[in-house]
Order: structure tokens, then sequence, then C-alpha cells
């Protein structure tokens, strides 16, 4: 089984009640501007990434997060090849009304513009609507990775649920329900989780292997800095580099024999 494809041990139906993470997690959240400092010296080995060919990339952020939180990773995507842009919706206070009209008018307008499919990279919430959007225009969509999206487990298995209900006015239940949640889209499709998570339980972010491009990356990262962590980035980068047509799982970078622990095996248990 290659390190990255965590099947089924851990993984729970959308139906079946799963705590969300502790206190302790949720206090190591604080952890997050190391993972920020955490790439000045990881720099060198994040230029040696995997070269982008320019195709668009739309980068969707978080529950109450901006476009602001992504400028990082964009840079970083753009200095790589990709025409990396942001959702430009302002604030992601959940799907209000008009927000998932203009998410898919974007989607048809960065296709067009760009002359071919594009990438899709969402953090926590966004990767939600990248998923959603993946699935409902998969010729439009090259790939979608999920930075600590949850997706798979009871909507209520996050220490988030109360502010999407507060921020966007929706019963978070029954707006879950609307949506076949867990199903993969029929596009590569990569989610990047950490164990570590402080805000959505981890094993919310598990992909059943609904098709054969689907994977698993388990990651050392709180959910404040999954779009910030050294790691992510990485194996963002190298998701995207991938061709469609000779889709390969992830496997991590030779890091002088540390590759384990900067990605752990996720089929652990």
């Amino acid at each position: 089984m290659p390190a990255t494809r965590a099947r089924s041990r851990s993984h729970r139906t959308a139906d079946e009640p799963l705590p969300p993470p502790s206190l302790g997690l949720l206090a190591l959240e604080f952890r997050a501007p190391w993972e920020f400092g955490a790439l000045l010296p990881a720099w060198p080995v994040l230029r040696r990434a995997p070269a982008g060919d320019g195709h668009a990339v739309l980068v969707f952020p978080g529950l109450s997060a901006s476009d602001a939180t992504t400028i990082p990773l964009r840079r970083y995507l753009s200095s790589l090849g990709y025409a990396a842009r942001g959702w430009d919706q302002g604030f992601n206070f959940g799907p209000r009304a008009g927000v998932l009209e203009r998410a898919r008018q974007d989607l048809q307008d960065a296709c067009q513009s760009s002359g071919g499919p594009v990438s899709l990279v969402g953090w926590s919430l966004g990767g939600v609507y990248a998923r959603e959007l993946a699935k409902e225009f998969p010729q439009l969509v090259r790939c979608v990775v999920t930075l600590g999206t949850p997706f798979s487990a009871h909507p209520k298995s996050t220490n988030a649920w109360r502010i999407y209900e507060l921020a966007s006015g929706r019963d978070i239940e029954r707006e879950a329900s609307q949506y076949d949640l867990p199903a993969a889209p029929p596009v590569p499709t990569t989610s990047i989780y950490s164990r570590s998570d402080g805000i959505v339980a981890w094993q919310g972010s598990l992909q059943r292997p609904d098709h054969a491009r689907t994977e698993n990356i388990e990651v050392v990262a709180s959910h404040m800095g999954l779009g910030l962590n050294p790691s992510a980035w990485w194996a963002v980068a190298d998701r995207l580099a991938q061709s469609p047509k000779a889709w390969k799982p992830f496997q991590p970078p030779a890091l002088f024999g540390l590759q384990a622990l900067v990605f752990p095996d996720p089929a652990r248990a």
C-alpha cells in the first residue's frame, strides 16, 4: 500500500459521530506563526519543487478568511510558473447568496482565459467549494488539492461549526445534507491533512478510494498553519505538476532520511 493512500481503518462515514479535536490540540493552533517562519529556512528546498506549466490555479480561503491569507501560497505557486489567483469574494462566510454562482463563473472565466482546465486549491471550507465545483464542472478542472478540509465526517466534527452557523446564518447539518460531500470529484483529488489539526477532526479529511486518482497526504501542521506550512507547500506544488493523463500517487521527496517525519504514513494505526 502506497504511503500516501490512507484507506479504511480510520475512515468513518459522515453519519457516525466523531468528536472534534481536543482542547489541547486547539491550543496548539498558536504554533501557526512558527510554521510561517519555517518557510525561510525551507525556501532553498521549496524552490526545487517541480516547475509549473503556466496553467491557472484558483485558491479558495478558509472559513472567515479572505484572499489575504492565501497570498504567501499564491506567490509561491506563481514563482514556480503557475497563474495563481484568489477567489476575489472578500471574506469567506459560507455559501451565502451569490457566492457559489460567482465561484462557478470565476472557474469558467479562468478556464476560458487560460485556454485549458484549471487546478483548484482549497483551504478548510474553501476545499469544500473546490471539490463541489470539480464535481459540477469536471471538464473544466485539472485537479483538486484541499488543505484540512472536512468532508467525510459529521459536519459538527470540528471546532468551527458554531462559527460557520454564525457567519453564514445557515444550519450546518441541513446545509451538508444537500451535498454528497464524501464523494470525490472525478478528477485527480488530493487531501492534505494533519493529525495535530486543532480545528478539524483529521479523520474527516480522509478520502475514500472512489477512483484510482484519489489520495491522502499527511503533514505535521496546525489547521491555521496548513496554508503556510513548508511540507504542505511542497505537496501542493508536486500535485499541481502532475499531468492528468499520467497521474501518479504522491511520493515524499528524499530529505536525508527524514521524509517519514515530514510526511508521516497516513495508513498507520
